[in-house]
């Protein structure tokens, strides 16, 4: 069993929310749904908790109302080997009324922040020196990341 499993709240559309994520990502699946009882606070038989798994990690979503939004203080990062899987999962995560942040993150329509992040750009950062510097500003001028514009900046002279 996992030991800590990350817990979604959402406002009504947790069902919506997870069956995006769990058709977008490999290794995804949805794991279990909780329907509201008679006398629940929300519709009888309406989605209450879903457990989902998402590239194997172990979340839950539940609709619990508009009393709390998700922050940018919790983010996802989502790894990216490739371009094409950068503009994958950006413009999966954008379609119906995401929007878009500085330096690879953005918000889906849910709410719920993203950082989609090429796997380089780690290793360049830590390069260290002017060509870590030529890198952090790229991607600061950046909103999706671009990897071909990430390396260019390290190999800079």
């Amino acid at each position: 069993m996992q030991k800590i499993t990350p817990f979604l709240w959402f406002d009504g559309n947790a069902e919506e929310a997870v069956n995006l994520y769990t058709s977008l990502f490999p290794d995804s699946k949805i794991t279990s749904v909780t329907r509201n009882p008679k006398g629940a606070p929300g519709p009888e038989g309406a989605v209450l908790t879903m457990g989902f798994e998402l590239f194997g990690q172990k979340f839950a979503a539940l609709n619990g109302g508009p009393m709390y939004k998700f922050t940018e203080a919790v983010s996802f990062v989502v790894n990216c080997e490739t371009q094409e899987e950068v503009d994958k999962y950006w413009d999966a995560l954008l379609a119906d009324g995401g929007k878009t942040q500085a330096c690879g993150w953005l918000k889906d329509k849910f709410g719920l922040s993203w950082q989609i992040t090429p796997t380089i750009l780690p290793e360049l950062l830590a390069a260290g020196g002017k060509k870590s510097e030529r890198v952090m500003q790229a991607m600061m001028q950046m909103i999706k990341l671009d990897i071909a514009e990430l390396k260019r900046a390290a190999e800079e002279v």
